[in-house]
């Protein structure tokens, strides 16, 4: 496989239909993709209630996340080379990062924040657009 693509995903519609768009174009390229998820921080927090105790960790439930969806990739798309990652820092700053890191060929975002006011304060989209090490594409998922 000589390229990666990886794909952003945050647990919404919207970015299921851009990590499945994202795995139809790595099977065509014959690249691998992964699935990238973002937290905001690296909180641990238990909650007791009652006799039972969970444990919540933000990186944790990020990258079960990440690979929920890629699980779902693999199912819907059984050719595909999916892994799962998790990274903390803003969505798009995970992104490109990741992109480097995995020297990736391509990022797929979907289109979320685009128009209207998003398209005025920025959105993941654009600012992955416009610092990715790479190429990327944007999927229209939004109306």
């Amino acid at each position: 496989m000589a390229e990666k693509v990886i794909v952003g995903v945050d647990g919404s519609v919207t970015a299921q239909q851009a990590a499945l768009r994202a795995a139809e174009i790595a099977v065509s390229m014959g690249a691998e993709l992964a699935v990238v998820t973002a937290h905001a921080s690296d909180n641990t927090e238990v909650v007791r209630i009652g006799s039972d105790t969970w444990i919540l960790d933000d990186a944790e439930q990020a990258l079960k996340l990440a690979e929920q969806c890629a699980a779902a990739l693999r199912a819907a798309l059984p050719e595909a080379v999916v892994s799962a990652v998790a990274a903390k820092g803003k969505p798009q700053e995970v992104l490109v990062n990741e992109a480097a890191r995995l020297n990736a060929g391509l990022i797929v975002v979907g289109n979320v924040g685009m128009q209207g006011l998003g398209r005025v304060l920025g959105s993941v989209a654009s600012s992955v657009a416009h610092n990715a090490p790479c190429d990327v594409y944007i999927v229209k998922t939004a109306k």
